[in-house]
């Protein structure tokens, strides 16, 4: 039984080497978390933020990042992009 789950471990271990990825995670799922993590942390605000939160952050940080007033388009695309994937993340009930 032993051997059986030293096996299994190692396994487990090899597959997370060669992948990239634990057996139990979906593809592509660490890559979501990520983005989902730059994003908030992008716009400052905590895990479970409501909707204005999110979009009173993104108000904030666009009126630092925009290109008329010294920031760079692609600083305001990637604020557009973090503002977007929270809101998205959001239950359906807050979209209203």
């Amino acid at each position: 039984m032993t051997k059986l789950i030293l096996f299994l471990v190692l396994l487990v271990i090899a597959w997370r080497m060669l992948s990239g990825r634990w057996v139990w995670e979906k593809p592509g799922q660490r890559k979501r978390v990520e983005a989902e993590r730059r994003a908030r942390s992008l716009l400052e605000v905590r895990r479970g933020a409501s909707r204005e939160e999110i979009v009173d952050a993104h108000r904030r940080l666009v009126a630092r990042v925009h290109p008329d007033k010294g920031g760079t388009g692609s600083q305001f695309h990637e604020a557009n992009e973090a503002r977007d994937l929270l809101l998205r993340q959001l239950p359906k009930k807050e979209h209203v």
